[in-house]
C-alpha cells in the first residue's frame, strides 16, 4: 500500500509519502525544493553520479513511521543541502523548516 498525505511542520506543508514493503516501510516527506528519507536512500549515489543534479536530501536510518522520520537525526545528507544549513545530525523537522 501507498499511503500519500499532506503534513504541517510548523506552519510549513509538506508531503509525506509511506510505501509499504514486505518487512520494511519505504518513507519519505518532500516539498518543491528537497526531502528526507529512510534509510533506503543512496545518498552517495546522489553526491557522485548524480552531483549535476544538485539534489537536496538527507536520510535518517532506523525509522518505521513518519512522526520517527521527523525526529530523527539525519545520519547522511547531499552535498548540495549545505547551501540550505543542512548538518549530518541534526533533526528531520529542522532540515525540513530550512527549506520550507
Amino acid at each position: 500500500m501507498i499511503t500519500v498525505n499532506p503534513l504541517e511542520v510548523e506552519g510549513m506543508f509538506f508531503t509525506a509519502i509511506t510505501v509499504e514493503l514486505p518487512k520494511t516501510n519505504l518513507l519519505m516527506i518532500s516539498n518543491e525544493i528537497g526531502y528526507i528519507m529512510c534509510g533506503a536512500l543512496d545518498v552517495d549515489l546522489l553526491n557522485d553520479k548524480l552531483k549535476d543534479r544538485d539534489v537536496i536530501a538527507a536520510r535518517a536510518v532506523g525509522v518505521k513511521t513518519i512522526d520517527e522520520l521527523l525526529h530523527a537525526p539525519l545520519q547522511k545528507i547531499t552535498d548540495a543541502s549545505k547551501a540550505f544549513g543542512w548538518e549530518v545530525g541534526m533533526i528531520g523537522k529542522d532540515a525540513l523548516i530550512k527549506i520550507s
